[in-house]
């Protein structure tokens, strides 16, 4: 268990002041580990915050670069990141964020064979991606390994965030994911407004911080709808599906 140092007790002296997090929560986040799935706007948003939250190790999965559409959205990285990979632009803008994160960089496709391996490593799972499959893959693979899963998508000016712990009784995305219907649509083609994705990449953060510290209440097996146009929010519970293949009796 790695204590605070001196420095850090200064750097993080707001939060250690709220009742509910104190020294136990920045403790907790200096000892976790996050993988983070997808270097775009979610996933940078949301590193972003947990780099200077005090989470003391991520791991970035991408293996896209830099490209100049990128830089709308994806707070990471700069013109003069355009080409590189996301990966490491982004890793080196939390390392300047903070000196005392480690940062692991994976440039490749979030495989099984990869989320094998790094799922055992890690505490928590961000999924920042835009891809309906590996949304299905990293979801069946945290149910797997019982290692929670915070999952958010954003499109228009329009956001979802849920969290997923695997309990007996929770549903998982795949219960979700087949509410949804086969109609996913990108960013690419419906647009999205910058600001909208630093918003939920940030309450991915804020539901990673509080899982990892133990506080609060996280919405857990419910979906939480955000609507940017109205600033409005609705929280809706998420049926567990008996037959899905994934959290279900179903097949595999």
């Amino acid at each position: 268990m790695k204590e605070l140092s001196d420095q850090e007790w200064l750097r993080y002296n707001r939060q250690i002041v709220l009742r509910q997090f104190d020294i136990e929560g920045q403790e907790a986040l200096k000892n976790a580990a996050v993988l983070v799935i997808g270097a775009g706007g979610l996933g940078c948003a949301a590193a972003q915050y947990l780099a200077v939250a005090g989470v003391g190790r991520l791991t970035l999965v991408d293996d896209d670069v830099v490209e100049l559409s990128n830089l709308q959205r994806q707070v990471l990285h700069q013109d003069a990141d355009l080409g590189r990979l996301k990966v490491d632009s982004a890793a080196d803008s939390l390392r300047a964020a903070n000196p005392w994160l480690e940062v692991a960089t994976h440039a490749a496709r979030a495989d099984e064979a990869l989320l094998r391996s790094l799922l055992p490593q890690h505490q928590l799972v961000l999924d920042g991606t835009d891809n309906l499959d590996t949304r299905q893959l990293v979801n069946r693979l945290c149910f797997e390994a019982r290692v929670p899963l915070v999952s958010a998508a954003v499109i228009r000016m329009e956001g979802q965030l849920s969290v997923f712990t695997y309990g007996e009784d929770e549903p998982c995305y795949a219960c979700l994911s087949r509410l949804m219907g086969g109609g996913v649509l990108s960013c690419v083609e419906a647009g999205v407004l910058a600001p909208m994705v630093g918003v939920m990449g940030a309450l991915q953060a804020l539901e990673a911080v509080k899982l990892l510290a133990h506080m609060g209440r996280s919405p857990r097996g419910k979906l939480l709808l955000v609507d940017g146009m109205t600033l409005s929010t609705r929280e809706l519970a998420l049926p567990k599906a008996p037959d899905c293949p994934v959290c279900g009796k179903g097949p595999a």
